[in-house]
């Protein structure tokens, strides 16, 4: 299945991506636009909107659009959730301080995006950081922290 967002990804369009291709979409192609052309490119290709204004899996009620996509899907894992929770925090300026891995995480995107500002690329190397911190958010849930 096609997914389209906004180009020039950041922590919300790197986490949602991983996300999807993780966890909801194993064939998931990205295409990247600017963001005047999502709907646009949505209806002519098919392909299915996420982390743009207007669009059913964006921001809503305070969440980001990486819990968003969790809810769409009744995703359940407990460590999805605490990851949801880190992704959240980095990408909702207003709740920066939520989580203390959330910088961390900011400052990795800022520095991919510097480093491979092709966003299918950044995507591709990014999603190493999303597995592993996926991968310590299991260790978190699964000691009870």
């Amino acid at each position: 299945m096609k997914w389209v967002t906004r180009s020039h990804v950041h922590v919300d369009r790197v986490a949602c991506p991983w996300l999807i291709a993780r966890f909801v979409d194993s064939e998931a192609e990205f295409i990247f636009v600017p963001k005047s052309q999502v709907k646009r490119v949505a209806e002519e290709t098919g392909a299915i909107p996420f982390d743009a204004p207007g669009v059913e899996l964006g921001h809503h009620d305070g969440k980001c659009s990486f819990e968003t996509i969790i809810e769409h899907f009744e995703l359940t894992d407990k460590a999805l959730l605490r990851l949801a929770k880190i992704v959240h925090s980095a990408d909702v300026r207003a709740d920066r301080d939520a989580d203390p891995i959330a910088v961390g995480l900011e400052a990795l995107a800022v520095g991919y995006s510097l480093r491979f500002p092709d966003d299918l690329e950044n995507l591709e190397r990014q999603f190493e950081v999303y597995d592993a911190l996926y991968a310590w958010c299991r260790l978190q849930v699964a000691s009870g922290k």
